[in-house]
C-alpha cells in the first residue's frame, strides 16, 4: 500500500501562484511515476504533470511553461509549482502514484482561481 496526502490548495487571484505538495509513504520501491491530475466540475480528470524515478518529467499541454513538477527523494514528496494561474486552472488536484501492477490516488486538494 502507498498513502498519498496532498496539501497546498486554496484560493488565488488570476496571475498568482500556488505550490501543491504530495507526501507519499508506504511500499515504494522499483521504478515508479508520481503525477498530478485535476478534475473540474462536469469535466473528465485531466493529466497535469508527472515525474519518473530517474527524474524525467512530462506536462499536459494546458500547463506546460506555467507549472513545474519536482520530486524530493529524501522525503518522498512531490511538489507542483503553479505560476500564472488562470480561472480555467480551477479544479480538484489529485496526486497519483503508479508502478507495475499498482496505482494509488490521494484525496485531492481544491484549487480555485478567481478574482
Amino acid at each position: 500500500q502507498v498513502q498519498l496526502v496532498e496539501s497546498g490548495g486554496g484560493l488565488v487571484q488570476p496571475g498568482g501562484s500556488l505550490r501543491l505538495s504530495c507526501a507519499a509513504s508506504g511500499s515504494m520501491f522499483g521504478l515508479y511515476a508520481m503525477a498530478w491530475y485535476r478534475q473540474a466540475p462536469g469535466k473528465q480528470r485531466e493529466f497535469v504533470a508527472s515525474v519518473y524515478t530517474y527524474g524525467s518529467r512530462n506536462y499536459g499541454d494546458s500547463v506546460a511553461g506555467r507549472f513545474t513538477i519536482a520530486r524530493v527523494s529524501a522525503n518522498n514528496t512531490v511538489y507542483l509549482q503553479m505560476n500564472s494561474l488562470k480561472p480555467e486552472d480551477t479544479a480538484v488536484y489529485y496526486c497519483n502514484y503508479k508502478t507495475a501492477g499498482r496505482e494509488y490516488w490521494g484525496q485531492g486538494t481544491q484549487v480555485t482561481v478567481s478574482s
